[in-house]
């Protein structure tokens, strides 16, 4: 299974996210054409260059405004300069999740709604290049487990919109709740809000991985000088074996009986950007024989609380059930297999008696069946011939 490790000895803000992951081997040219699709692209400028913190080399970003920004920005003006670049689902699902975490920390710690939160620093044109960027990053480098390790917070204090804080702000403080952190460990602010909010919206589990086989490490460089190397590490690699079965998971549900069915969309996407990891509806039959929908959400137990007091202000149950359970999963991972219709992932999932089964992966043959004006069914049953074909076995069904 291909896996991202992030290791935040000395914290991490977005400039050295975007520096890891060239240094890991994504594409500048790739990301440059990406952000250039946003609607304020021509507000910043980016740069990338080698650079060394106390002897470790890497690749320091900088983005740099090209005009006045204005004082802030809001929530909602955000969500709409992602929506109108047009990147593929991946890309922007990521992006609004990353910018979601933020706007919902800053909500709690304001006391306002959501839709009302003013972003300063982080709705500033860096941050924005930051987190776009990350989710462009994230979807080229296409790894299906991310972990990370403590996160270093920094120590001393820090002055920002809101006056002179400890370190971290507040809003970091909040996003990385439930996250293992270190504090202390350099002389200033370490690990920004971007940061925070890249790790919480893409991080499957906060801890070591097992059976790890590195294939390369990315290095960002920072723009601080601490005690510590001012570096973000992150490393690719293949998790060998992973565990049958991961305890940490929960099943949260809530029987709904007076709620439209046009605001079950919404609230599921809402559930789905905070982290949850699956959600569907069932419908079931209540006492008095009234109709009702069962509402399920999956996910992590340290994301829990916070996801079930989404459900309890977004819909209109009054009460909810939160049940931990065990998980078991089938080791996978990812190839890519080159067809006469272009390159095409697969997924390969290995059972429990050695054999092993595969599907080629939704998205790319949906882009390819559209960009040939061809219908899905058949374009898929084409592609799967061609693989089962260059791996000398059947297709799944």
């Amino acid at each position: 299974m291909k896996a991202l490790y992030y290791q935040c000895a000395a914290g991490i803000s977005g400039d050295m996210h975007l520096g890891a992951m060239l240094d890991l081997g994504v594409p500048e040219a790739h990301l440059r054409e990406s952000l250039a699709r946003l609607p304020c692209a021509g507000e910043f400028e980016i740069g990338f260059q080698r650079a060394k913190k106390k002897g470790i080399s890497g690749v320091q970003a900088q983005v740099r405004p090209l005009a006045e920004q204005p004082p802030a920005r809001r929530h909602r003006d955000i969500q709409a300069l992602i929506r109108a670049a047009g990147y593929p689902a991946g890309v922007q699902d990521r992006a609004l999740a990353i910018f979601e975490r933020i706007a919902v920390a800053e909500a709690k710690i304001h006391d306002i709604p959501v839709d009302e939160v003013h972003f300063h620093e982080v709705g500033a044109i860096d941050s924005i290049a930051d987190i776009v960027g990350a989710a462009i990053c994230l979807e080229w480098l296409n790894a299906e487990r991310i972990l990370c390790g403590p996160v270093e917070m920094g120590g001393g204090h820090l002055d920002c919109a809101h006056g002179r804080l400890p370190a971290p702000a507040p809003a970091t403080q909040e996003i990385l709740c439930g996250a293992p952190c270190c504090y202390g460990g350099v002389d200033g602010e370490c690990a920004t809000p971007t940061g925070a909010a890249i790790l919480k919206a893409s991080v499957d589990a906060f801890e070591p991985p097992s059976n790890f086989a590195i294939s390369s490490i990315g290095y960002g460089i920072g723009h601080r000088d601490f005690a510590l190397p001012n570096v973000l590490r992150v490393a690719l690699g293949e998790l060998q074996d992973a565990p049958a079965e991961q305890a940490g998971h929960c099943k949260i549900e809530a029987n709904i009986d007076d709620m439209s069915p046009e605001a079950y969309e919404p609230l599921i996407e809402h559930l789905l950007s905070l982290g949850a990891s699956d959600v569907y509806c069932t419908p079931i039959l209540m006492k008095k024989s009234r109709p009702a929908t069962c509402l399920t959400l999956l996910c992590e137990a340290a994301d829990a609380d916070r996801l079930a007091d989404a459900v309890l202000n977004r819909s209109t149950s009054i009460g909810l059930r939160i049940q931990p359970f065990l998980k078991r999963a089938l080791p996978r991972k990812t190839e890519t297999v080159a067809t006469s219709y272009g390159p095409v992932r697969i997924k390969l999932v290995a059972q429990p008696d050695g054999q092993t089964r595969w599907k080629s992966e939704f998205d790319d043959v949906r882009r390819i069946a559209e960009a040939r004006g061809a219908d899905f069914l058949q374009t898929k049953a084409a592609i799967d011939r061609e693989i089962a074909q260059h791996r000398g076995e059947s297709p799944s069904r």
